[in-house]
């Protein structure tokens, strides 16, 4: 039975804080945990405040003024708001990444972030960077991570971005793309992992079917057209096959182990092999659990 989320509920749904390792197969043996959310206890700290599992740290953070030129002391101040989320997101083909962006953005008013989404409109703005990035594409070459970066940044340092939060969908999706945004000084509160196993991705995406004259997507299974003539014109893009999916799958193991070396101690899996009502339930539990534990930490400071 779906889980119907509301402001009100509180859902307590397992999930697992990764603690130090990364397993891509449901087998394996991984060390981590699995708890409930709203488990997680948050202790003040020297340095903040810290959401802590097994000794790792999902840290929130409060501001203080500057300390003083004529003396040790400082003075600790609470700000009017809670610092606004800065979440990533990653997600296999078919995990259902997309529908989860959708209900979080919907219900905490983050800016949805994808690389893909600026790529397309920094190109089709003939801004600087689009130039450069149309030149390799247009030459059937890999845009440089540079470029990427340089708009990944460009938009998360936006108005917008700082005022309300942010949600970066799928990246980065590498060692390096991670290191450098780490440098720019981009580091998320959270890193949401969609976890699915092998054999459920693969019979998503081999069951896809797309209708070429509304654009939407359908499952020979799970979602099936309405009628036999959406069915008769339904068509299956070339890659969607079982071995060119299993090549997919085995590219983003390997990228999602090289980012986690730097977001292991705030990185939350999410089963996301449920229907996407409980998915989003686990989901919003650690995200309401961050917030409310801001707010917590805001009135202790103010006391």
């Amino acid at each position: 039975m779906a889980t119907m989320i509301s402001s009100s509920s509180t859902v307590n749904l397992p999930m697992t804080v990764k603690t130090n390792s990364f397993s891509t197969s449901p087998s394996s043996s991984i060390n981590s945990k699995h708890i409930l959310p709203s488990q997680l206890p948050c202790t003040p700290t020297n340095h903040g405040l810290s959401l802590r599992y097994d000794g790792n740290p999902l840290r929130c953070r409060h501001r203080r003024s500057p300390q003083s030129t004529n003396s040790a002391n400082f003075q600790v101040l609470a700000s009017a708001t809670v610092e606004p989320l800065k979440i990533m997101i990653s997600g296999a083909p078919a995990s259902g990444k997309g529908t989860q962006c959708e209900l979080i953005k919907e219900k905490y008013g983050l800016v949805h972030i994808a690389a893909g989404d600026l790529l397309r409109a920094e190109i089709a703005a003939g801004s600087e960077n689009g130039k450069r990035a149309k030149e390799h594409m247009e030459k059937g070459q890999l845009v440089p991570d540079e470029i990427v970066v340089t708009m990944v940044k460009e938009r998360l340092s936006q108005p917008d971005s700082q005022e309300n939060g942010w949600l970066l969908d799928g990246y980065p999706r590498s060692l390096s793309q991670a290191t450098a945004l780490k440098k720019y000084g981009f580091q998320p509160d959270l890193f949401i992992l969609l976890e699915v196993p092998e054999d459920t991705l693969v019979e998503r995406v081999v069951g896809r079917r797309l209708d070429p004259v509304t654009g939407k997507i359908y499952h020979v299974k799970y979602s099936p057209p309405e009628t036999d003539e959406i069915a008769a014109r339904l068509t299956k893009r070339f890659d969607d096959t079982e071995e060119k999916v299993k090549l997919r799958l085995k590219t983003h193991h390997h990228n999602v182990e090289a980012v986690l070396s730097l977001y292991e101690d705030v990185t939350v899996e999410v089963n996301g092999s449920v229907n996407k009502e409980d998915v989003f339930a686990q989901i919003d539990v650690a995200l309401t659990n961050l917030l409310e534990q801001r707010k917590s930490a805001l009135g202790s400071l103010a006391a």
